[in-house]
């Protein structure tokens, strides 16, 4: 556990020690397992997330999946995406007036992933999840100073992700208390990569949270989330993020 937490404070600190465009966000998500019976579960999660230093609704996600266990570490799950991004194209207008065209263009993704949990030190336990996401996201056209997508390109990215739980107090199964959350995902570009950056990193999230489980089915969190993301060129941005989230087993 040590040695991952070291990795973490790495992460974090190169992600402050490079120069970047900085905005400041927050995400409120909801993470759902619906249980149907011992083998099958549904999927739901739903995150908004808004704009700089909170503004408005930058990002709305929804994403559904059907999860088969195969034993007591190893789930896998197949799902869509639907995330609306806002975006903004400052245009002259007829009068040679700056005019700011703003509206929510959708991205559907196609998803799967694998989900693998083992225990570490003590009663703590880790989830390691590999997803892959195929990803139509689509165009802008502006037709009279309105924004409406038009087609869409095609992308492929690979997610790993991994997530620990740390109880306050020690007891196994953890059932109700405090916990600590600590937790990482890197996301690369896989194929071609002319629809999104035009490289292999994506982006990066490094996530500390303080939360309380209600009961066994339930857990309330906040936490500061750090979302590195590597832009066309040069570019790139550093989101610092609040995310207040509820988790939901039932």
């Amino acid at each position: 556990m040590n040695r991952l937490f070291s990795v973490f404070v790495l992460i974090l600190a190169l992600s402050f020690s490079v120069k970047s465009q900085s905005i400041h966000t927050s995400w409120i998500a909801a993470f759902n397992t619906i249980k149907l019976n011992d083998k099958f579960s549904i999927h739901f999660d739903a995150q908004e997330r808004s704009g700089d230093r909170f503004s408005t609704m930058a990002t709305l996600l929804l994403r559904p999946g059907l999860n088969y266990k195969l034993n007591d570490q190893w789930t896998v799950t197949a799902g869509y995406g639907y995330i609306a991004n806002r975006r903004s194209f400052w245009l002259t207008g007829p009068a040679d007036e700056p005019i700011n065209v703003t509206g929510y263009l959708p991205e559907h993704r196609i998803w799967q992933q694998a989900l693998f949990t083992h225990p570490v030190i003590g009663k703590n336990t880790i989830s390691h999840r590999f997803r892959l996401e195929q990803r139509f996201l689509m165009q802008p056209s502006i037709n009279n100073y309105k924004l409406s997508a038009d087609g869409n390109t095609y992308a492929n990215r690979f997610r790993y992700f991994f997530r620990s739980v740390i109880p306050f107090k020690q007891e196994f199964p953890f059932k109700s208390g405090w916990f600590a959350g600590l937790q990482n995902e890197i996301m690369i570009n896989l194929g071609d990569k002319s629809a999104v950056n035009g490289k292999l990193f994506d982006q990066n999230r490094f996530y500390v949270s303080a939360g309380y489980r209600l009961k066994p089915a339930i857990d309330l969190e906040i936490g500061y989330l750090n979302q590195y993301v590597d832009g066309r060129g040069s570019a790139f941005t550093n989101n610092h993020v609040v995310q207040l989230a509820v988790y939901t087993r039932l």
